[in-house]
C-alpha cells in the first residue's frame, strides 16, 4: 500500500465564535439510502451530485461510515463528496481507524490489526463491497488518514466518542494521523494507543471480580463503557453505564474509577458525539443540557440521527431528526 500523506484542508478548529449552524449526523454504517432519506427530511438537496443546502447550513459527519450496512460504498461517496464540496466535515470513527490498522503491514509481514475471525467479521461488508473496486477502496483508506479525531469549532465541539480535555490539551498535534503515528498507535499502552482509544472508543471501568453483565449483542462483558461527562463519585456501576443495562451491577463505582471519568463542563461548549448504540424509542433525548449522542443504532433496526445546531449553547432535544429503514 503506498504511503498515505495527511491534508487538512477544510477544517475548522479552534475557539473563535462560530457563526456556522450545523446539521451533525451520527453513525451510518453503509446505510446509504437512510443517509440520504434524513438528508432530504433536514432540506438537502441533489442539484449537482452533491448534497446541499439552500440556506447554506452544513454538515459535520461523526464518523463510523463503513462495516455493516449494505451501501457503504455509496455512502463514503456520499460523505466524502459533500465534505469534498466544502458541504460538510467528517470527523474518524474507530471503524475508520480499525480500517486504516487492517489494511496496513507491519514491517515483520503481518498487520497492524490482526485479521482474526473478529476482526475480519467486523469488517466484512466493506470488504465484500468494494471486492472489485479496490483502487476507489484505496482511495477512501488515504482520505480516512486525513480526518481528524475531534472538531473544536468554538462554539461547538465534535467527537465519535468521547470528549477528554486532557487528550485534547496533551498533543494537540496528534488531531490527525500520520504514518508513524498509525504504526505507534498500534502498540497497547503507548501514548499514542491511548490518545486515539479515548476519543474513538471512549473511556471503559473494570466490574468488580466476579461481575459480569450481557450487552446489546448478548455477550457477557466484565467490563463498562462509562458516561463520562458526569462527575462519577458517589455512582454505582449501574448508574455509570453507556448505554443503560438492567444486568450491570448496583455496586458503588470506587474512587479509583471515579478519577478516570473525563467529565465535561455545564458551561463548555455542545458536543456532539456517536458511538454507544443507544437503545431508539423514538423519543429524542440529550445526555446532558450541552452534551448529544447521536448514534440511536442504525445497524441494529434504529434510527440514523441528526441535531440541527444554530449556535446555542444549550441544546434542545426537540432539534434532534431521525430516519429509520422502510419510512
Amino acid at each position: 500500500m503506498k504511503e498515505r500523506k495527511t491534508n487538512n484542508a477544510g477544517l475548522v478548529a479552534g475557539n473563535e465564535t462560530n457563526h456556522q449552524p450545523y446539521d451533525i449526523i451520527g453513525d451510518i454504517h453503509g446505510y446509504a439510502d437512510v443517509l440520504e432519506r434524513l438528508l432530504r427530511k433536514l432540506g438537502y438537496e441533489k442539484p449537482n451530485g452533491v448534497w446541499r443546502h439552500p440556506e447554506g447550513r452544513k454538515v459535520i459527519f461523526l464518523g463510523d461510515f463503513i462495516d455493516r450496512g449494505p451501501s457503504i460504498p455509496r455512502t463514503l461517496r456520499t460523505v466524502k463528496g459533500m465534505a469534498d464540496a466544502g458541504e460538510a466535515l467528517a470527523i474518524m470513527g474507530n471503524h475508520e481507524y480499525n480500517a486504516l490498522l487492517y489494511h496496513t503491514p507491519t514491517k515483520n509481514g503481518g498487520w497492524l490489526r490482526r485479521r482474526v475471525p473478529k476482526n475480519v467479521n467486523q469488517h466484512a461488508a466493506t470488504l465484500a463491497q468494494f471486492w472489485n473496486h479496490r483502487e476507489e477502496w484505496e482511495g477512501y483508506l488515504d482520505w480516512f488518514a486525513t480526518l481528524p479525531l475531534w472538531l473544536d469549532l468554538g462554539d461547538l465541539r465534535a467527537v465519535h466518542a468521547t470528549w477528554d480535555d486532557r487528550v485534547v490539551s496533551a498533543n494537540p498535534g496528534w488531531r490527525i494521523l500520520d504514518r508513524d503515528f498509525l504504526h505507534r498507535s498500534a502498540v497497547k499502552k503507548s501514548a499514542e494507543y491511548e490518545h486515539c482509544e479515548i476519543p474513538l472508543k471512549g473511556v471503559e471501568a473494570d466490574l468488580p471480580p466476579g461481575h459480569v453483565f450481557t450487552d446489546h449483542g448478548g455477550n457477557e462483558r466484565d467490563r463498562i463503557r462509562m458516561k463520562w461527562w458526569v462527575d462519577a463519585r458517589g455512582m454505582t456501576y449501574h448508574e455509570l453505564s453507556l448505554p443503560e443495562s438492567d444486568t450491570v451491577p448496583h455496586l458503588p463505582v470506587p474512587e479509583s474509577v471515579s478519577a478516570t471519568c473525563p467529565q465535561y463542563a455545564a458551561d463548555a461548549p455542545p458536543v456532539f458525539f456517536g458511538h454507544y448504540w443507544m437503545p431508539f424509542d423514538g423519543e429524542p433525548r440529550l445526555m446532558a443540557p450541552n452534551v448529544a449522542c447521536l448514534d440511536f443504532g442504525i445497524a441494529k433496526d434504529g434510527a440514523l440521527t441528526a441535531y440541527r445546531w444554530d449556535g446555542e449553547q444549550t441544546l434542545d432535544a426537540a432539534k434532534m431528526v431521525f430516519a429509520r429503514e422502510g419510512e
